[in-house]
């Protein structure tokens, strides 16, 4: 496995749990399972592609600037996660803000999948690709374990 396919499998499990998201409703043991596990998600996800595929990227001349961007939209998502978290889940706004964070997640995805990763591709070298993926996967696990309650502060 790849970093890009390594990366991919954190995707669909960050399109299915947004959209979830949005079909709850109010301050219910569903809605504050998924904001848990979406949190704990993109986290995860994250701190790996940061440390695995970003940095790498920035320490080349033509990886810079395709880095900024993406790492300019970790940003954002993680504003709207701490609104989400400072805000009460029975806040008539809270599934508005949900909303903008899940546009922003799909926006993200689909950047990187059909842009971001084409061109990543091209600066790696394979032994790159397959090692990035080893150690992603491993900081991704890690951190899917963390107490989730720290992740947002």
């Amino acid at each position: 496995m790849n970093i890009f396919e390594a990366l991919r499998q954190s995707h669909e499990k960050q399109r299915d749990l947004a959209e979830k998201l949005l079909k709850t409703s109010g301050d219910t043991p569903d809605r504050r399972n998924l904001f848990d596990l979406l949190k704990n998600e993109l986290f995860a996800h994250a701190v790996g592609e940061d440390r695995y595929l970003y940095i790498p990227l920035m320490m080349t001349d033509s990886g810079l600037n395709i880095t900024r961007h993406a790492l300019a939209e970790h940003h954002k998502m993680d504003e709207l996660l701490e609104q989400l978290t400072e805000t009460e889940f029975s806040n008539p706004g809270w599934l508005a803000i949900a909303k903008k964070l899940s546009e922003t997640v799909h926006h993200h995805l689909k950047e990187e999948e059909h842009g971001f990763f084409q061109q990543a591709g091209k600066i790696l070298s394979a032994d790159q690709k397959m090692s990035l993926a080893q150690q992603y996967l491993a900081e991704y696990e890690k951190y899917k374990q963390k107490e989730k309650d720290s992740l947002v502060e």
